[in-house]
């Protein structure tokens, strides 16, 4: 691959990183699963993607994310909190809140529109993030920082690319059946050390893949047992509470549309230096690894722990429901310095052939009721 390379510094942190998941795997019979390689790559304290120094989103990082883009996004998403905070309590928990920027603009927004906010919770597992979001949110008092979901919530919780930077598991089909896809050290090299799937796999193949018997041998997909189970958790969490919505984004499909022919090799990707590729053996913990989202999987999730789906609709459905045409016209036209970078920021957003289709949104809660604009864009029966 004809990727950046490295500083030594960055490769130093690499290797060790390298180091320390082969130790693992020594010590596990010389194979772990793929979604414990992917945790450590990702999550590994002071070397890991999320828990390292490095930059991460925007132009100097890997990626770039919505809120990164434009304050528009934080601004419509702040537009649809409200709407669910006047029949809630004015409380907001976001988890993995990135640079702060989503809060930032939340925030922002709240505060131009006359609505309270008094509690901002972010769940953030990254010291070196949560440093960040401390930075740029200093003069947001009402932001506070937890280890963990709270028990029971009132009012909204966002989460904006979570899920798919969840650990997943790897399979793939076999004339005799299913396969797990492990990862080993070969010749000092990682690589893939196929076994058959396990009782517990199984049936979590079975629960997320309905039409798992007909795929057809060769194929290579994802189980999202963490990302399920996160939703239980979440689920769970505004089950115990009173009124209340959890807004998700992220990329991905319904199921009927997940395990199509032409995603026979998965949707696993990387991300370095805004460089995309499919190796998640690549320096690990200097680039991201991540799945696209089965939204089908994680609405059952949710329903079977005791939430209510409240909508799946695409992120342009959202925006264009949440007023974000409307924001952008606060901008005057004739100032075209100003107007006409957000105005391609948002259409980045809007576009199908960008990020309007491909991004969804899962809206899951308890006794709320979203906007008529929003809701008219409902997808769920899709799911």
């Amino acid at each position: 691959m004809s990727l950046p390379v490295p500083t030594s510094d960055a490769l130093a942190a690499s290797h060790a990183l390298q180091h320390l998941i082969a130790a693992e795997i020594a010590r596990n019979d010389g194979a772990i699963s793929f979604a414990r390689y992917m945790e450590l790559a990702l999550y590994a304290p002071d070397l890991g993607y999320y828990s390292g120094g490095s930059a991460k989103l925007g132009k100097d990082g890997d990626f770039t994310t919505a809120p990164e883009l434009t304050p528009l996004f934080g601004a419509a998403v702040a537009q649809a909190a409200a709407a669910i905070i006047a029949q809630s309590a004015p409380r907001i928990l976001e988890f993995g809140a990135g640079t702060g920027k989503l809060a930032f603009d939340i925030l922002t927004e709240m505060a131009l529109a006359g609505v309270a906010i008094e509690r901002y919770f972010i769940v953030e597992l990254s010291a070196e993030l949560r440093a960040r979001q401390q930075d740029k949110l200093r003069e947001f008092p009402q932001v506070q920082w937890l280890d963990e979901f709270p028990d029971a919530f009132d009012g909204v919780v966002v989460g904006n690319e979570v899920l798919d930077a969840m650990p997943v598991q790897l399979i793939t089909k076999h004339p005799e059946g299913w396969q797990e896809l492990r990862v080993t050290v070969r010749d000092g090299r990682f690589d893939y050390l196929e076994v058959p799937a396990g009782p517990e796999l199984l049936a979590q193949i079975a629960l997320q893949i309905q039409d798992h018997d007909s795929l057809p041998v060769g194929y290579v997909t994802e189980v999202h047992g963490v990302a399920c189970g996160f939703m239980a958790t979440l689920a769970r969490m505004l089950r115990n509470g009173r009124a209340n919505a959890a807004f998700l984004f992220d990329y991905g499909f319904p199921a009927h549309e997940y395990y199509l022919e032409q995603r026979a090799t998965g949707t696993l990707m990387c991300h370095y230096r805004h460089h995309s590729h499919p190796d998640p053996f690549y320096y690990p913990g200097l680039q991201d690894i991540t799945a696209h989202v089965d939204f089908t999987a994680m609405a059952l999730a949710a329903q079977e722990a005791g939430a209510d789906v409240l909508a799946y609709l695409n992120q342009a459905g959202f925006l264009i429901g949440a007023g974000a045409g409307e924001l952008l016209l606060r901008t005057d036209p004739s100032d075209a310095l100003r107007y006409l970078p957000q105005a391609k920021a948002l259409q980045k957003l809007l576009s199908p052939a960008e990020m309007g289709e491909l991004f969804k949104v899962l809206v899951i809660g308890k006794n709320v009721a979203l906007p008529d604009a929003i809701a008219a864009h409902d997808r769920t029966h899709r799911l």
